[in-house]
């Protein structure tokens, strides 16, 4: 493949027009075609874009190097497997699927076709998420990670909980931060059938923990990660993209002084980069054979929603 991709975008909803926004900027993609169920919505955003409408994104793929599915969730597997068969790169929001059977079949899927799949774990290119994984890494021992992220219910949002819809991005880097999961335990409350708030205990298979808390039941939108490490506590907002370092007290003897206990408490300066354009320049690297190590694939996709699947169960039992 040329240094050009040419791309198609399938779903043109509230996330499908960021992604056409960071698409419409990029420098290296020719975006060949836009679709949306909602026809009106899509020619009036491809005028506004200069960009082709289509009505039938299936028999426009001869065209292009890569798609975006951004379409709603129960649709995932389905345009997964129509566009595989003729595209190699695709790029799926997350959830990878509306279940985990489907999910599974998706894998196989991939491995048969050679797929180059992303899915859109955007929370793994936000950079203060990055900076926490470096002070991680330096850490004498993780002991237990504690996410909270709560939003008031979407309108957008009708086909999906929010274990499936919040806490996956969660689940995603509980797992990106603390390695593979050995034994889940949740609860949470359900209105009107669905699954509005959910707490969920991840154990380790290092031996660590990640608390999960995800709500849509609330207006008060938090993204908060907070870290016990055995020689610090961090604590991050994601949305201000803010971290504070508090370092284990140290005792040091002065002279005429038994001794003095001082905490040390930092912060650390992160990078301003929007993570969507981020996820966009990792999967478009990933088109013309350049991937990097953190970029989520088709098995991310599935193993979060091995882990969503377990919480669903244990909240709905």
């Amino acid at each position: 493949m040329n240094n050009i991709v040419r791309v198609g975008l399938i779903g043109v909803g509230k996330m499908g027009q960021n992604h056409l926004r960071i698409l419409s900027m990029l420098k290296g993609i020719e975006l060949v075609f836009i679709h949306d169920a909602n026809f009106e919505t899509a020619n009036q955003l491809a005028a506004n874009y200069g960009v082709v409408a289509v009505d039938s994104p299936l028999e426009s793929l001869e065209n292009v190097d890569a798609v975006i599915i951004a379409s709603p969730t129960a649709t995932h597997a389905h345009f997964i497997m129509e566009v595989g068969k003729k595209v190699r790169n695709i790029f799926v929001e997350k959830p990878l699927s509306s279940t985990l059977a489907e999910a599974e079949q998706l894998v196989t899927f991939a491995h048969e076709f050679d797929l180059n799949l992303q899915v859109g774990f955007i929370e793994r290119f936000n950079p203060a998420v990055q900076a926490i994984k470096q002070v991680l890494d330096r850490s004498e021992k993780v002991i237990s990670i504690d996410f909270t992220r709560t939003n008031k219910l979407s309108a957008r949002i009708t086909d999906v909980d929010v274990v499936a819809d919040l806490m996956i991005h969660d689940i995603d880097l509980a797992m990106y931060l603390n390695g593979p999961v050995k034994t889940v335990d949740a609860h949470g409350m359900v209105q009107d059938g669905m699954i509005d708030f959910a707490s969920a205990l991840l154990t380790h298979t290092n031996g660590s923990f990640s608390r999960i808390q995800a709500s849509r039941v609330t207006e008060k939108r938090v993204r908060m990660i907070q870290v016990t490490c055995s020689d610090k506590y961090v604590d991050c907002d994601l949305l201000r993209k803010e971290i504070i370092i508090t370092r284990q007290s140290e005792i040091q003897q002065l002279a005429g002084e038994p001794y003095t206990i001082s905490a040390l408490e930092e912060t650390v300066e992160v990078r301003s980069q929007e993570a969507l354009l981020s996820e966009h320049q990792a999967f478009l690297g990933s088109c013309n054979g350049k991937k990097i190590d953190d970029q989520p694939g088709i098995h991310a996709g599935l193993n979060a929603m091995i882990i969503c699947d377990q919480i669903q169960k244990a909240v709905l039992r």
